[in-house]
C-alpha cells in the first residue's frame, strides 16, 4: 500500500472512531510535539531550535511553512516569530522547509465539519479539536482555506517565545548574570552593562537546551511589530524581476519540456511524432498519462515540437457541451441526488401560505484558476534520489506522490517548495509534479523543467464547478418571513481528495458553503444542496463553495427585501443574528454613507454580506450606468477579522479579493465544446481591466479574542453586491453570472 493510501486509511480510522464515541489517538499522542525535521538538513554552524527557527553565523532564518502564492504569508508567518524573539525585521531571512508533519495545519481539516462559524456549540468545539487531530496524524500540511494565520498564530509565536527563553538561559550562563537581568533587542541579548551579544554568538549553547513547551508568548499591548504596518519581504524582488520561481529555474546540464493531453481529459488513442522527433532540439518524446511530454533542449523548440505531434485523441468521460452539462444539473434536483440539509429551522410551509410568493433561478459557471505561472516543475532523477523544484500547496502529498511515481521511499525525495506565481487552489493539485517525475525518470541525471502551455493550463485544469440555485420565498408584512434556497453542484470534496488517494463519505460542506451558515434569523430558513454527478474535475477555488453561495444567497435575499418594500441594508440589519456580523454591516453602511441622500438616477449601490472562513464580510458597490455600459465606481468593504497582523497587508488582501470577485463575476466562465473548453487562453478569461478597477476603501474590526485568514471572505460579497448595484441602477435583475451576457461594462 502506498503512503498516500496508508494515510487515507488511518484518517478513516481516525474519524470513524471518533464518531463512534471510540478514542483512535490517546490524548498523549495527539498532544505531544512532532519531531523537528531541520536538525537533519543543516549545514555545520546552524542550529535548529525549533521547526520554526534556525541560527546560523548570517542571523535568525524563520520557517514559514505556507504555500506562498502572492498573498503575502510568508512575511506575515515570520513576523510571530520575529516579535516574540525581538528581532530586527529587515534582517530576517524566510524559508519555506521541508515537507513535514510538524507543520500540519490544524485548522484546515475543521473547514469539512458541519458547523457555522458561529456555533461555539460543545459539539462544534470537538469537532474542531477532532480536525486538529485528524490534520497531526495524516500530516496535512496544507496551504488553504484561509487557514494559515489562525492556524499559525499560537504556533509559531510560542516557537519564537521559546527559542527567545533558552538564549537568555544561554546568555545568563555564559556571562555569569542572573536571567531576570536581561532582555533582548533587534536579535541580541542585551547583558546588564548594555553590551549586546547576538544570537548567533549564543546558539550553540543555547542549542542543548531544552525547549520549554510552555513558554509564554507577548501580551499584544507589548508587540512592537505585530499589528503595524510593515514591508513584505518579497516585495523588493517581485518589483524588481528578481524573484525566483520554478519558471525561473536554470539548473547545470537541465534539459526542457512540455506535455500534450487530452483537452478533453479522454483517453489517447494514438500519435504520429515522426515529425516533431526529427526537429532539432528535440532529445526525447515521452509518453505521460492521456498524452505525450516533449524533452528538448530549450523550452520553445519542446512546445513547438508537442504542436506538431498528431494525435488521437478520446471522446470525453463526461457530457461534451456546455448545454447538456446544465441539463445534468438541473436534473439533480431531485431527492436520490440530495447531499445534504444543514439548515431548516421555522415552519417554512407556513411562512409560504400565508405570505407573498417569491421564486427565481440562479447560475453560475465553471471557472479556471488561470494563474500568471503557468503549471510547472523541475524534477532531477540521480544516484537513488529525487529531487523536486516546484511552487506547491501540499508539500507531504506531493512528495509522497512523487515518491510513489518513482518507486522511492519518500525519505529519498527532497522538494524544494518555491513561491508560486500565483494559485487560487490550483497547485492543491500535483498533476504536473507527477508528469516531471515521469519525464525526469527518462532522463536520468540530468534536470528536467516542465512547464505547460497557456492552452494546456487552461484545458487540463480543475475549475471551480458550475452551479444552479432555486430560490422559493415569502414576504409579508414589510418583512422577509421565508427563505428556502436549494443548490446543485459537485461535490469539490470528492472530486478533489478521491485525487490524494482520500476517499470521503458523508455531506460535501462546500456545496452550500456561504448560504446554509449565514447569521440570519429568518423566521424559516431551509437551506438544500444537491450532488451533480461527477463532469469536468474540479477543484478548489479562491473562496471555495462561498464563491457562488454568496451570489445565491445575497441575490436571492435582496430580490425578497425588494420584493417587501424594505431597505436592503436595514432589513439585513434586522435580519442578522450575530453582534459581530452587525458590526461590519453597520460599519460599512457608515463608510458608504448609506443612509444619506439617494444616488441620482442612473447611479445604484448594491450591498451583499458573506460570513465565510470564519471573517463577516460586507461590500457595497456605487455603480453608474453609462452610455458605454456599467461603470462601477466605487467599493466599499469592512471585515471583522479578530486582529489584524499586517494592516497594509489586510488592505491588499482585501481589495485584492473585491477586485478577484467582481471581475470574474463580470467576464469570466468556462464552457465546453465537444470536452473542449472554450475559453484556452487569458484573452478569452479576462478579468478585471486597470481601467475599470474602482475606488476600493476598506475598514478592518478587530474583536481581539482570536485571529482570522483574509485571502478568501472578501470574494464572495463582490458579485452579489455589483449584480445588486446593477439593479439598483438600471432596474434590470441579474441571475446568471457572467453578468457580460447581459449588460455592457465601460
Amino acid at each position: 500500500m502506498s503512503r498516500l493510501g496508508r494515510i487515507a486509511r488511518r484518517t478513516f480510522l481516525l474519524g470513524s472512531a471518533a464518531v463512534a464515541g471510540g478514542v483512535a489517538i490517546g490524548y498523549w499522542a495527539w498532544k505531544r510535539p512532532v519531531a523537528n525535521p531541520l536538525p537533519a538538513t543543516l549545514p555545520e554552524g546552524a542550529h535548529a531550535f525549533t521547526p520554526y527557527v534556525v541560527i546560523d553565523a548570517g542571523g535568525v532564518r524563520v520557517i514559514a511553512p505556507r504555500a506562498e502564492v502572492g498573498q503575502g504569508i510568508a512575511s506575515s508567518l515570520a513576523a510571530l516569530v520575529a516579535e516574540e524573539m525581538d528581532l530586527d525585521w529587515p534582517t530576517v531571512r524566510i524559508e519555506h522547509g521541508p515537507p513535514s508533519g510538524a507543520y500540519y495545519n490544524g485548522k484546515v481539516a475543521a473547514e469539512g465539519f458541519p458547523f457555522a462559524a458561529t456555533d461555539s456549540g460543545m459539539l462544534a468545539r470537538g469537532a474542531r479539536g477532532l480536525g486538529d487531530a485528524v490534520a497531526k496524524f495524516a500530516d496535512l500540511q496544507i496551504t488553504g482555506g484561509s487557514t494559515s494565520v489562525a492556524d499559525a498564530f499560537d504556533k509559531m509565536r510560542q516557537a519564537g517565545a521559546a527559542a527567545r527563553a533558552v538564549l537568555l538561559s544561554a546568555a545568563a550562563e555564559r556571562e555569569g548574570v542572573p536571567r531576570s537581568g536581561l532582555r533582548t533587542e533587534a536579535g541580541a541579548v542585551i547583558l546588564p552593562d548594555g553590551r549586546r551579544v547576538p544570537y548567533p554568538a549564543l546558539a550553540e549553547l543555547a542549542a542543548g537546551r531544552d525547549i520549554p513547551l510552555d513558554a509564554e508568548p507577548k501580551a499584544p499591548r507589548d508587540w512592537r511589530l505585530l499589528g503595524r504596518p510593515m514591508q513584505r519581504h518579497d516585495i523588493i524582488a517581485k518589483s524588481t524581476g528578481t524573484a525566483r520561481y520554478a519558471i525561473d529555474m536554470d539548473l547545470p546540464d537541465m534539459v526542457f519540456a512540455t506535455v500534450r493531453t487530452n483537452p478533453a481529459r479522454g483517453g489517447l488513442n494514438g500519435m504520429d511524432a515522426d515529425a516533431a522527433a526529427a526537429m532539432p532540439g528535440v532529445l526525447k518524446i515521452v509518453p505521460v498519462d492521456g498524452g505525450a511530454g516533449v524533452i528538448a533542449d530549450n523550452s520553445w523548440t519542446a512546445m513547438q515540437a508537442a504542436n506538431a505531434i498528431d494525435f488521437s485523441w478520446g471522446p470525453p468521460p463526461f457530457p461534451a457541451d456546455s448545454a447538456t452539462m446544465w441539463e445534468q444539473v438541473a436534473a439533480s434536483f431531485t431527492e436520490d441526488r440530495r447531499d445534504s440539509r444543514l439548515k431548516d429551522e421555522g415552519d417554512l410551509g407556513a411562512a409560504l401560505a400565508e405570505g407573498e410568493i417569491v421564486e427565481a433561478e440562479y447560475r453560475v459557471p465553471y471557472l479556471a484558476h488561470a494563474p500568471l505561472e503557468p503549471m510547472t516543475a523541475v524534477a532531477r532523477l540521480a544516484d537513488g534520489r529525487l529531487d523536486l523544484w516546484t511552487g506547491t500547496q501540499i508539500p507531504v502529498f506531493a512528495r509522497d506522490r512523487a515518491a510513489d511515481r518513482a518507486g522511492l521511499d519518500a525519505g529519498a525525495v527532497t522538494l524544494h517548495v518555491l513561491p508560486a506565481g500565483g494559485s487560487f487552489g490550483r497547485r492543491l493539485e500535483d498533476d504536473c509534479i507527477a508528469q516531471a517525475v515521469d519525464l525526469a525518470m527518462a532522463m536520468p541525471g540530468r534536470p528536467v523543467k516542465l512547464t505547460w502551455s497557456r492552452e494546456e493550463d487552461m484545458a487540463r485544469d480543475f475549475p471551480r464547478p458550475m452551479a444552479m440555485a432555486r430560490g422559493r420565498g415569502a414576504v409579508s408584512g414589510g418583512r422577509v418571513t421565508g427563505f428556502d434556497l436549494s443548490v446543485a453542484a459537485q461535490s469539490v470534496t470528492a472530486s478533489q481528495m478521491g485525487r490524494l488517494g482520500m476517499p470521503v463519505a458523508g455531506p460535501d460542506v462546500t456545496i452550500v458553503a456561504g448560504a446554509w451558515d449565514q447569521p440570519y434569523a429568518m423566521p424559516a430558513c431551509r437551506v438544500t444542496g444537491y450532488r451533480v454527478p461527477e463532469m469536468v474535475p474540479v477543484s478548489s477555488w479562491r473562496s471555495v463553495g462561498a464563491s457562488m453561495n454568496g451570489f445565491f444567497h445575497e441575490s436571492f435575499l435582496d430580490e425578497l427585501i425588494h420584493a417587501a418594500g424594505a431597505d436592503p441594508l436595514e432589513e439585513r440589519l434586522r435580519l442578522i443574528d450575530d453582534p459581530l456580523s452587525r458590526k461590519v454591516l453597520e460599519a460599512v453602511g457608515e463608510m458608504s454613507g448609506w443612509a444619506g441622500p439617494r444616488p441620482a438616477d442612473g447611479i445604484g449601490r448594491g450591498v451583499a454580506f458573506t460570513l465565510s472562513f470564519g471573517v463577516p464580510t460586507a461590500e457595497i458597490v456605487e455603480v453608474r450606468n453609462t452610455e458605454s455600459g456599467i461603470a462601477i465606481d466605487r467599493v466599499w468593504v469592512a471585515a471583522e477579522v479578530g486582529r489584524i497582523i499586517d494592516p497594509i497587508n489586510f488592505e491588499n488582501q482585501m481589495q485584492g479579493g473585491v477586485v478577484w470577485g467582481l471581475g470574474h463575476a463580470m467576464n469570466c466562465e468556462l464552457t465546453f465544446t465537444e470536452g473542449r473548453p472554450d475559453q484556452n487562453q487569458l484573452n478569452l478569461f479576462e478579468g478585471m481591466r486597470i481601467g475599470q478597477c474602482p475606488e476600493i476603501a476598506v475598514h478592518g474590526l478587530e474583536n481581539g479574542d482570536t485571529v482570522r485568514g483574509i485571502g478568501e471572505p472578501p470574494v464572495p460579497p463582490a458579485a452579489p453586491a455589483l449584480a445588486n448595484a446593477i439593479f439598483a441602477a438600471t432596474g434590470q435583475r441579474i441571475r446568471d453570472l457572467p453578468l457580460w451576457n447581459a449588460v455592457d461594462f465601460a
